[in-house]
């Protein structure tokens, strides 16, 4: 029995990519980043390699209404630091919620993906909207 490993095609890869749509509607943020972050790196699929960019299209909806679990609408914070001294930014869940939700689960999704070059092109074929009506940047993607 012969055994060899292949590798997926670049373009092949580039022409099998899927569109996901999640409603983000009473689901958990930790819960969803995780099936969200799978589906970006490829990992369900049957070629998945580490080195190759080949996960799928990902698109949310209603991130606004987007729940978390226990007292961590109280005590969870996000936390970012200038390099300065005293530049620090401590910013409550909440207030984040409120300000920016599209952001929330975007850093959640950025901070379960590996820290390497692949990240920030996996974190393009993401697109998060508060609301149920989805205006895509680019016309070309509207059709999956």
């Amino acid at each position: 029995m012969i055994q060899k490993t292949t590798l997926p095609d670049v373009n092949d890869v580039e022409k099998t990519r899927k569109w996901h749509f999640f409603d983000a509607n009473g689901q958990i943020l930790g819960r969803l980043a995780s099936k969200i972050a799978i589906l970006l790196i490829g990992k369900h699929k049957r070629t998945y390699t580490p080195n190759i960019d080949c996960g799928d299209f990902v698109v949310v909806t209603n991130a606004a209404k987007i729940k978390i679990t226990g007292n961590k609408l109280e005590d969870k914070f996000y936390f970012r630091h200038s390099g300065y001294a005293g530049g620090a930014k401590v910013i409550p869940y909440k207030r984040q919620l409120e300000n920016d939700p599209t952001k929330v689960l975007d850093l959640a999704v950025r901070r379960m993906l590996d820290d390497n070059r692949l990240r920030d092109r996996r974190m393009k074929r993401l697109n998060v909207f508060t609301g149920e009506q989805t205006q895509f940047p680019n016309p070309a993607l509207k059709t999956p």
